[in-house]
């Protein structure tokens, strides 16, 4: 679909850290991605102007007449869990997606998502202390409460507010490819992927300063060369640790052991390959440092589909 329409709501007591990233995400002008790109409106679910956090004011372009048209629509964070989803813009939500809309919530979003009833069954998450309430207003959900995002497809959520940039560009990913993502990551300056299934916190999510100096070096020389087996020896040998102090620096820095990261490294690198090379199933495994059938094992556990699966689902020209 060329152009799709992304449309975020907006209303009285938005959480404009939310709004902000479907902004960032999806509204900016990026003329080098082409003219097919993504266009961008507000949606304002109440008339008059909208007070978000902050003091802020936003006007929307149009009301919930612009979901009819949306590709694509984003919840920000809504305004209390207890807080009723006002019925038209349930009605207007549940029309969209039965016109092929997919709908999308960062963090507490997923509650205005939920009053439509178009998550029972489904998987869904949001932040972590919202997840038991979310559970106790809506069983029928399924809550994922300790990952980044679920993508079921036409109904994506995710956790904290900064989730809502990962499953943001997971979606670029999944409309214009990996190059796609990669760019737009660049610019905000934030790692390109971060997969759906990983811990919404970790102990500490980047290395100390005085540790940067050597960490760092080591994740970039692991993933520039995933085809190598490296052992925690000669890496806790370049981060000049023993492997016991290396194994716990890493751990903390990271939320995952060497090995386990490696594993995700080499499985998003396999997807990448999968997606925009010609390389045969055995050429990528030998290039990511697997077997064919540890590729097609581990690529089953991850993604929930084959390579070859995805190979033809998720293929670019």
């Amino acid at each position: 679909m060329p152009n799709p329409l992304v449309v975020a709501l907006a209303y009285d007591g938005l959480g404009t850290f939310e709004y902000g990233v479907a902004v960032e995400l999806f509204a900016l002008p990026r003329p080098e991605m082409g003219d097919d790109w993504y266009r961008f409106a507000t949606a304002a679910v109440e008339p008059g102007d909208l007070k978000g956090l902050g003091g802020v004011r936003i006007v929307g372009d149009g009301g919930l007449e612009l979901l009819a048209q949306a590709s694509v629509i984003v919840a920000p964070g809504w305004r209390g869990m207890d807080a009723p989803v006002p019925a038209p813009l349930i009605e207007a939500l549940r029309k969209a997606h039965a016109n092929g809309a997919r709908l999308m919530s960062i963090c507490s979003g997923v509650f205005v998502l939920a009053a439509t009833g178009l998550l029972d069954g489904r998987r869904a998450t949001t932040h972590w202390r919202y997840a038991d309430a979310l559970r106790e207003r809506y069983p029928a959900i399924q809550v994922q409460p300790d990952v980044l995002y679920v993508d079921e497809g036409d109904l994506l959520t995710s956790a904290g507010s900064a989730a809502g940039i990962d499953l943001g560009l997971h979606l670029i990913r999944r409309d214009f490819g990996p190059e796609a993502a990669n760019t737009v990551a660049r610019r905000l300056v934030v790692p390109p992927h971060r997969d759906g299934g990983q811990a919404q916190f970790v102990q500490r999510p980047v290395p100390v300063a005085h540790e940067a100096s050597r960490l760092g070096p080591i994740l970039d020389r692991m993933r520039g060369d995933l085809s190598k087996a490296h052992t925690i020896k000669a890496l806790a040998d370049a981060a000049g640790m023993s492997e016991r102090t290396f194994l716990r620096r890493f751990e903390a820095a990271t939320g995952d052991t060497p090995a386990r990261w490696l594993l995700a490294e080499r499985m998003n690198r396999a997807r990448d390959l999968l997606e925009t090379s010609p390389a045969g199933i055995e050429q990528i495994a030998e290039a990511v440092g697997l077997g064919a059938p540890a590729l097609r094992h581990h690529f089953r556990r991850q993604f929930s589909t084959t390579p070859g699966a995805y190979r033809a689902r998720f293929a670019r020209a």
